[in-house]
């Protein structure tokens, strides 16, 4: 088989949203394929919208329903385990791809040799074929046969796992399982599935419809999913030990850890956590501090890191009240300026 696509599904079933991903996929050009979709315990209705479509599409889906609410990390594992498909792609069950999504990439890829194919997306709100703001998932400058310069570059400008192609093999030889029970696995597991790769190729275009919507997770935050992207960031870099280049990468990922870990997180957290804790910005600051004691001279953050977000990190590290203090006197001011149209 050709090609098997993955589809963990969470309490998707209002507003048409699955059906119009699952319509997607079993429209796909591209021949001689699967698509296995995984029900995360849903307590809606997603069970029987992909009781329904297996029915329908019995030579080309297979729907499978987990007894525990795993996250999107142990629904992606699951659909691994059952795939069967040389190639293998993840798709979000909110979001939707072109017909010839698929067939391009794995098109794409023969023509080239590679083990790795990406494209661009675009965001939208409604559900159509109309492309939205279109965002450049990679660069040029990173397809080719993977040397050091493009594994570093893919490290700290990887892009979305949702909009590439990979083999099975190479998922299957490195043991690339999703971390469960937590948000954000994709950050976990991303290097690996980028870098461990031989050769990557590009489709400069916007194939796949990434849908914003309110629930979606990165516009719902919380404590626990801070909580999460910390973990993600730890377990990004027991994979870099893990596969043995860690040392090799170390300032780009040391750069990518501060993002995920800290720098994200803290500002997330201070925007969108409605009753803050001292303790855990506390706590942020201290362990990144204990793993990267000089990550505020890397290159890449000196680069990359805007100046305000310089200042206010440099506030943190000296002291997480007057951080705390700031930031919120800070934010009350622009929402008060924004609100009086100043």
């Amino acid at each position: 088989m050709k090609l098997s696509i993955i589809v963990p599904v969470y309490n998707m079933a209002a507003d048409g949203k699955l059906e119009y991903c699952l319509d997607s996929l079993v429209r796909q050009t591209v021949t001689d394929y699967e698509i296995i979709a995984v029900d995360d315990c849903s307590t809606d209705g997603s069970w029987e919208i992909l009781q329904a479509y297996e029915k329908r599409f019995p030579e080309k889906f297979r729907a499978f329903h987990l007894e525990e609410n795993r996250h999107q990390g142990g629904a992606k594992n699951e659909g691994i385990k059952r795939a069967r498909g040389e190639w293998i792609g993840f798709i979000d069950s909110d979001d939707w791809i072109t017909p010839d999504m698929y067939e391009r990439l794995i098109g794409k890829a023969q023509e080239t040799g590679a083990d790795l194919a990406g494209c661009d997306y675009c965001l939208t709100s409604e559900h159509s074929m109309k492309v939205g703001q279109i965002v450049r998932n990679n660069k040029r400058s990173q397809a080719g046969v993977l040397d050091d310069e493009k594994k570093r570059s893919l490290i700290l400008d990887g892009g979305s796992l949702v909009v590439k192609i990979f083999r099975r093999s190479m998922i299957l030889k490195y043991d690339l399982w999703f971390p469960e029970h937590i948000f954000y696995e994709d950050n976990a597991l991303g290097n690996s599935y980028l870098i461990l790769s031989e050769h990557f190729e590009y489709l400069e275009e916007p194939l796949y419809y990434y849908y914003q919507h309110e629930a979606s997770t990165v516009h719902t935050i919380s404590e626990k999913r801070c909580e999460d992207r910390c973990e993600a960031g730890r377990l990004m870099l027991r994979e870099a030990e893990r596969h043995d280049y860690l040392d090799k990468y170390r300032t780009e990922l040391e750069y990518s850890f501060t993002l995920l870990f800290y720098v994200n997180t803290l500002f997330t957290y201070m925007a969108g956590v409605k009753h803050t804790k001292y303790q855990f910005v506390k706590k942020l600051g201290e362990e990144m501090r204990c793993r990267f004691p000089d990550f505020q001279e890397n290159p890449y953050y000196l680069e990359r890191t805007g100046a305000e977000e310089k200042k206010l990190i440099r506030m943190q590290m000296r002291s997480t009240v007057l951080f705390m203090g700031y930031y919120k006197l800070l934010w009350t001011y622009r929402k008060l300026r924004k609100r009086l149209g100043i």
